[in-house]
């Protein structure tokens, strides 16, 4: 079992849109092994992108709902209904703020031989595979906070991440 350590706001990993997957071999199965053991070698969580362990390549592990996965080169096909609860990520540890989120989320990929699969999900599920498509693109959930609540989350950010 090999759990990776997870990069932390600020690694430029983070910022950088992931690399499409285009081998489909030993190194790619690695990969997803090493997301799907980080994923679960920690109670409590619900998703890892390679990004959050180093990697610019666009895999995704999932545990949510009682259903774990991984996802290759995903893409959200499918997104309704609303949610707003608590989104917390493991690259921010220790906060959480309400984020807007579709409660039904469909997204599209291949696994690591290049066969299509197709995950569907409600509630944390959605919430998981959207948050972690996010990050294949870059983007973390403080970015998708607006208003007050994102004034509130980069505050803390600034005071959780300043150097003392």
């Amino acid at each position: 079992m090999t759990i990776r350590p997870i990069r932390r706001l600020g690694d430029p990993v983070l910022r950088t849109p992931a690399e499409p997957v285009t081998s489909f071999d030993a190194e790619l199965r690695q990969l997803v092994r090493d997301l799907l053991d980080t994923l679960t070698g920690e109670p409590g969580r619900a998703g890892v992108a390679a990004p959050q362990i180093g990697v610019s390549a666009r895999v995704f592990s999932y545990g949510a709902d009682q259903v774990v996965g991984y996802v290759v080169n995903p893409r959200i096909v499918e997104l309704d209904g609303e949610q707003d609860d608590d989104e917390g990520c493991l690259s921010i540890p220790g906060l959480g703020f309400p984020t807007p989120r579709a409660m039904r989320a469909v997204v599209e990929g291949v696994d690591e031989h290049g066969e299509p699969v197709r995950v569907a999900g409600t509630g944390l599920l959605a919430r998981a595979l959207q948050h972690e498509t996010d990050h294949l693109d870059g983007r973390l959930y403080i970015d998708t906070l607006k208003g007050d609540t994102r004034r509130q989350a980069l505050r803390a950010v600034r005071s959780a991440f300043s150097p003392r």
